[in-house]
């Protein structure tokens, strides 16, 4: 039996570097730590895309932490000065120091997974193993059309004057292999949550930071892919639609360490529709 958390009893908040971020954490307090960072769909936060995973791995005996990132959730959504990966993997640095969290597992999914990759290359000492789901960043998109369907969605929602409850089902779809998953509770939580003012401010701001011509290259990961030394495990969705299957591919050949696992019938969400298999998958990786 897993321990019932809800989001109100779990979020925590804490000053790292000057920037309030907010997180929710479960789990030992002395036990290994994992740090889950999340996407980066409109209203997306730790607790939207890791709530469910919360309870299994704390009862697994981890320190489990779902960060909502700079930009995002309930955390600051400050001007940033440096490209959205560069810049999360230094206010995530700077939260393990205030939570005197010397070093962590991450579990990075799409954008999250290029802010731990990221932070694997620039704070190797940091990160222990890297569990990257679909990850933006090293993902190099070399088959399908680009953009790909589900950023396509994505970018329509967000440049969109007044975004609609239509587009906002449009892109959550791409998200899912089984379409019945979002249903119309789910479509109105998250658009609700995407319009507010300060979510659409921060959105705004991630969104900068990947225009600024002069923080193009550090965008581009998957160059620096070979010199991420870490144990790495890629999982990936065979119907993923926004970060395709064939991305995996450069990382899986260029990363010394690294390993790929396929969900079939799963499209960007393995942590929520291959959960048991996810979480079995990941702890025994983290485990072992």
């Amino acid at each position: 039996m897993t321990a019932s958390y809800t989001s109100e009893s779990t979020q925590r908040f804490v000053k790292a570097g000057g920037i309030q971020l907010a997180y929710h954490e479960a789990g030992p307090a002395d036990g290994p730590a994992v740090i889950f960072l999340h996407g980066g769909g409109p209203g997306a936060s730790g607790w939207s895309n890791f709530g469910a995973n919360l309870p299994v791995f704390a009862a697994a005996g981890f320190r489990t932490i779902l960060l909502d990132q700079v930009c995002f959730g309930a955390s600051d959504k400050p001007e940033l000065d440096a490209d959205y990966w560069t810049a999360s993997a230094r206010c995530t640095v700077a939260f393990m120091d205030e939570l005197g969290i010397r070093q962590a597992d991450f579990v990075g999914n799409s954008l999250g997974g290029g802010t731990a990759a990221r932070l694997a290359l620039d704070f190797p000492d940091r990160a222990r193993k890297l569990l990257l789901m679909g990850p933006g960043g090293i993902f190099l998109n070399l088959f399908h059309a680009d953009p790909t369907e589900g950023i396509r969605q994505l970018f329509e929602f967000n440049t969109a004057a007044e975004p609609t409850r239509e587009q906002m089902r449009a892109f959550l779809t791409t998200l899912a292999y089984d379409r019945s998953i979002v249903t119309d509770a789910f479509v109105e939580e998250r658009y609700q949550r995407a319009i507010d003012p300060d979510v659409r401010l921060g959105t705004a701001r991630m969104g900068a930071s990947f225009a600024n011509p002069e923080w193009a290259e550090r965008t581009q990961i998957w160059r620096d892919a070979g010199k991420i030394p870490h144990e790495t495990l890629l999982t990936w969705g065979r119907e993923d639609r926004v970060n395709p299957i064939d991305g995996a591919f450069v990382a899986l050949k260029t990363m010394p360490n690294a390993r790929l696992h396929v969900f079939p019938k799963c499209g960007h969400w393995a942590q929520t529709e291959k959960a048991d298999e996810f979480n079995r998958l990941a702890i025994d990786f983290f485990t072992h």
